[in-house]
């Protein structure tokens, strides 16, 4: 399989997406039936947790948890979006900073003003795009709109309905008149994250999901150079082991190291892992530690998924903490 692809899939009943490179997979995405990221709940408080500082909310799906209780009382609507997956027994994770992110544009309530993505550092395309978002300004009504890196070098055309559908979707919750506990929007299926989310694939393929998610389902995956990264979630966190394997030489630990580091944000995507991250490096001296910390921050610097390097433990063990939008894999399928 050459060049970057798409496919549209099912994992048993469940719909599914794998974004594939060169014949590698890259990215998969699998449903589930927990609240997805991105839902808007109009949601009821309940009850306050003065201890925590925050508030639990009912809404149709469940209990969620907000860290606001200042003028919040019981019995009181707020909109909330969910921002992730709970933990077993644990509420949803919710904000009341929500907002409505499609392919080229995000609308962000609450947060006036017209912003353009500061990776689109071409000034014809700026201009261009500060053209199509001036036709909107009367529409936005103390809305905020942010224009994507995507949006640079598409169509007009393409980024102008992308607009108007995104701030549609929100004037539609804000002028919702409802009382009661509700979902307003569900959030993005499978597909719809990878239509917003991902790069142009050269094409989309009809292969069967289970030929992909061998690597994603299994612990142990190979590096380059010879050695194996094993990564097994816990309860309590996610550990990811390096072997040098049957490399014996001076350089082998740092060598095993640097492929781990390169490869572990594609890991974590295909295996859906987030939270505590806990790494038990290959052997190697103090002095090769920056070169590794450089390779592991470059590579989670292209990632999706908002992840935090933590730094290094007494014991020699590196550590991350990585947000939870995704449900690993293997729960998923069980």
């Amino acid at each position: 399989m050459k060049g970057a692809m798409i496919v549209l899939g099912k994992v048993g009943s469940r719909d599914a997406t794998a974004f594939v490179e060169e014949g590698k997979l890259q990215d998969l995405l699998i449903d589930s039936d927990l609240p997805r990221p991105g839902t808007i709940y109009r949601a009821i408080a309940d009850r306050p947790v003065k201890g925590q500082g925050g508030m639990f909310l009912k809404t149709p799906d469940g209990t969620c948890f907000i860290r606001k209780i200042k003028g919040l009382s019981a019995g009181k609507p707020l909109l909330v979006q969910v921002t992730g997956y709970a933990e077993p027994g644990k509420a949803i994770p919710v904000t009341d900073r929500w907002l409505y992110k499609s392919r080229y544009a995000i609308a962000t309530p609450g947060a006036p003003g017209v912003n353009i993505s500061r990776s689109i550092r071409d000034d014809e395309a700026r201009v261009e795009l500060r053209e199509i978002a001036s036709d909107f300004e009367r529409r936005l009504q103390g809305c905020g709109l942010i224009l994507r890196s995507q949006a640079a070098g598409a169509e007009a055309v393409e980024v102008a309905e992308d607009i108007d559908k995104a701030l549609v979707a929100v004037h539609a919750v804000l002028n919702d008149e409802g009382t009661g506990a509700e979902k307003l929007i569900e959030g993005p299926s499978p597909s719809e994250l990878a239509w917003r989310d991902w790069p142009a694939a050269d094409q989309a393929a009809d292969i069967p999901m289970e030929e992909l998610i061998t690597e994603a389902q299994e612990e142990g995956t190979a590096l380059s150079g010879g050695g194996h990264v094993y990564v097994e979630a816990t309860r309590a966190l996610v550990a990811v082991d390096v072997n040098t394997g049957g490399d014996t030489s001076p350089a082998a630990g740092l060598k095993a190291n640097l492929a781990m580091a390169r490869d572990l944000p594609r890991l974590l995507r295909i295996k859906g892992l987030g939270g505590q991250i806990v790494i038990d490096a290959a052997p190697m001296t103090k002095k090769d530690r920056p070169v590794f910390e450089s390779t592991l921050r470059a590579a989670f610097r292209k990632d999706t998924v908002e992840t935090n390097l933590v730094g290094w433990t007494p014991l020699g063990h590196f550590e991350l903490q990585r947000k939870r939008d995704r449900v690993p894999v293997n729960e998923v399928l069980q």
